[in-house]
Parts: structure tokens; C-alpha cells; sequence
């Protein structure tokens, strides 16, 4: 979609280390793009890999029942194992997520709004 075609930009173009205007243009930067593509390198293996978590969990469940049913210790069976073993693997990732936002994607969204004038201050 070209300039003309979006309408007149709600905010005069500022210059702070180069001339940011309005949404769109922040949208359509190279710097939000490569804000984009490693939010997107990051985020999607990482959702793939629990839904093939959580998938290989339920498969076993309904066609492996021998497998799940195994007893390990006393009434524990492996089923239970497996399926508590999700829930540890959801708080693992979100917390393998939280350290590689503050390190590497909170970081450089934090300069790109500083940069474009979108702190707190300026809302």
C-alpha cells in the first residue's frame, strides 16, 4: 500500500536521529523490521516445539495407553509423569522467554521508542 493511499499521518515527521513521523512509518523502517523478524526467530521455534510438546503428549495418550499406563512408583503412572511434565515445561519457557526479552528484545524495542518519541512520557 503506497503513501498516498494511507491517508494524511496523524504526526508531523520529528528528527531525532533521523525524521520518524507516524506509526506507519515507524511500522514500515527497517529497524521495526528487524525488531519483527527477531521477535518472530525466537517466538515461533519456541511455540512449535511446546504444540509438538503438548501434541506428542495427547498422541500417546489416546493410541501408546500401554505406554502411559506404565506404573513407575506405587499409582503414579508414566501418563501422569508425562502430563505433569507439561505443565513444568510451560513454566520453563516462559521463563526462557522472560530472560531473552530482558536481554535481547526489550532492549532494542526500548531504543527504537526512544528513539521515535514513543515512551511513556510522550503517550
Amino acid at each position: 500500500m503506497s503513501t498516498s493511499m494511507r491517508g494524511p499521518d496523524p504526526t508531523p515527521p520529528t528528527s531525532v536521529d533521523h525524521p520518524v513521523g507516524s506509526y506507519l512509518e515507524v511500522a514500515d523502517s527497517p529497524e521495526f523490521a528487524a525488531l519483527r523478524r527477531t521477535f518472530r526467530r525466537f517466538v515461533f521455534p519456541m511455540a512449535a516445539l511446546f504444540l509438538a510438546w503438548y501434541l506428542l503428549f495427547v498422541l500417546l495418550s489416546i493410541y501408546a495407553t500401554d505406554f502411559m499406563g506404565t506404573k513407575v512408583i506405587g499409582n503414579i503412572h508414566l501418563g501422569l509423569i508425562i502430563g505433569l511434565l507439561q505443565f513444568v515445561s510451560t513454566f520453563v519457557i516462559t521463563t526462557v522467554y522472560a530472560r531473552w526479552a530482558d536481554r535481547k528484545f526489550d532492549p532494542a524495542a526500548a531504543e527504537l521508542a526512544r528513539r521515535v518519541h514513543l515512551t511513556e512520557d510522550a503517550r
